[in-house]
């Protein structure tokens, strides 16, 4: 057996292409499935399954499409019930092929139809690929489906990750989700484990009893990304073949021409776009989690133009969109002209810090609650950044003053920055550095 993994940073996600005597079962593709099929190519290798663990609500799936071009056999959960031709998995209910056995494991929690598979080689258990049940450390999130099933969820989960834990020690583990993705409860930094060091150091597996485990899966809740609610039912009926990844290039007096709901997305650096960006337009640099937070800002579907540099590639934010289903890129617009007039200022850690000791400054701290909880930022405003979207800008923010704006890295304090500048503020980005950065400068 062999296995070849395929992360997804941003998502915080990784799918598995396993092979053996020159068969290939690939598990959880994301939609941009070229790279998974050219990783079986090079190998020589036969794609005999597709298995997708759930219906996935981080992102679309490539599974139906990479079944279709090369003749794989899907196999969904049997209760996901699917709208497209798949094989459906039932609980313990063994698919074999040529020494191969998959044998499905229905392990609900988070999601109800949520199963996992345990690969067998010539009947010794090898490998479990466990989606969003048992992860490193932690377990997947109960409570995307809503606050009303969470909790009955949640002890389901538990009885799903017991059920886990009593397969062989040795048995890999190879989870789906992991760091990075909001499908996870907590964050390890690792991404494969096996059962045996999951029984060893997963604080999930000693909780007591479902309730208590319920208890502490829905304490402190995350925030969901709004565009989460669109991944299920797209998965549900199926997704189309990935968008063209070249657009045409526009001008700005064509910008006028665009459908009416147009959103104008600045991928340039950030350095750039503090230079100068259009009026109206949302600032989102392009790193892992471009896709995500452009998902999360932006009204799902609506059409999009992209802003980029001279030369600068755009095929990376069009297929980060793509992977959770925004397929409306209309175009891109390379030169602004004069038309940059917005702008946002970027300081280091020590210039923050001396603005900060002025008693006329105002902060915003746009982390999350969990950030916040865990080490706070004395006087600032406290809201996430998504949140200035659907609740709009502190109304202790004043106009008319600039505003410092920090988050853990910079990174948010950067969009938040183009958000707050749009609607007349002017913003004062801590940029590379983050809330630790000042404590610890002022500690100093």
């Amino acid at each position: 057996m062999d296995l070849v993994s395929f992360r997804t940073p941003g998502l915080g996600d990784q799918t598995y292409l396993l092979t053996h005597e020159g068969k290939g079962v690939l598990v959880d593709p994301q939609r941009d499935i070229d790279r998974f099929l050219h990783a079986a190519a090079e190998r020589d290798v036969e794609l005999r399954f597709v298995l997708e663990t759930h219906l996935h609500n981080d992102y679309v799936s490539g599974g139906e499409q990479a079944a279709l071009r090369t003749g794989a056999e899907l196999v969904l959960p049997a209760a996901a019930a699917a709208a497209y031709p798949h094989t459906a998995a039932f609980h313990l209910e063994d698919i074999k092929a040529q020494g191969l056995t998959i044998r499905p494991i229905h392990t609900p929690g988070h999601t109800p139809e949520h199963t996992s598979y345990l690969v067998l080689i010539d009947g010794e258990p090898m490998a479990v690929f466990s989606g969003g049940s048992l992860l490193v450390a932690s377990a997947g999130r109960p409570d995307l489906l809503g606050p009303a099933r969470a909790r009955t969820l949640a002890k389901l989960q538990y009885g799903s990750l017991h059920r886990l834990a009593g397969l062989p020690r040795d048995v890999a583990l190879l989870p789906t989700h992991g760091e990075g993705s909001f499908c996870t409860a907590t964050g390890a930094g690792r991404f494969t484990s096996t059962i045996g060091e999951e029984l060893e150091s997963n604080p999930l597996l000693g909780v007591g009893d479902a309730e208590q485990f319920a208890d502490r899966l829905l304490a402190e809740p995350m925030p969901i990304p709004a565009f989460y609610q669109y991944m299920g039912p797209a998965n549900t009926l199926g997704v189309p073949p990935m968008p063209a990844l070249t657009v045409p290039e526009i001008d700005l007096a064509d910008l006028a021409e665009q459908p009416e709901g147009t959103q104008v997305l600045d991928v340039r650096p950030r350095t750039a776009q503090a230079a100068g960006f259009l009026p109206g337009s949302v600032g989102i640099e392009v790193a892992d989690d471009f896709g995500s937070w452009a998902g999360w800002l932006l009204p799902y579907q609506a059409p999009i133009v992209l802003v980029a540099e001279p030369g600068q590639d755009v095929t990376e934010p069009i297929t980060q969109l793509a992977q959770i289903g925004v397929d409306s890129v209309r175009g891109v617009v390379r030169d602004l002209g004069e038309a940059a007039t917005d702008q946002f200022e970027l300081v280091d850690v020590a210039t923050f810090v001396r603005r900060l000791a002025d008693p006329a400054a105002q902060v915003l701290d746009v982390r999350m609650p969990s950030e916040r909880a865990a080490a706070r930022l004395d006087g600032a405003v406290e809201r996430f950044l998504p949140d200035l979207i659907t609740e709009g800008v502190p109304a202790e923010i004043d106009p008319e003053r600039p505003v410092l704006i920090a988050c853990g890295s910079g990174r948010r304090a950067a969009i938040a920055a183009t958000l707050l500048a749009r609607e007349g503020y002017r913003p004062v980005v801590l940029a590379g550095a983050g809330v630790a950065d000042v404590a610890a400068a002022r500690a100093a």
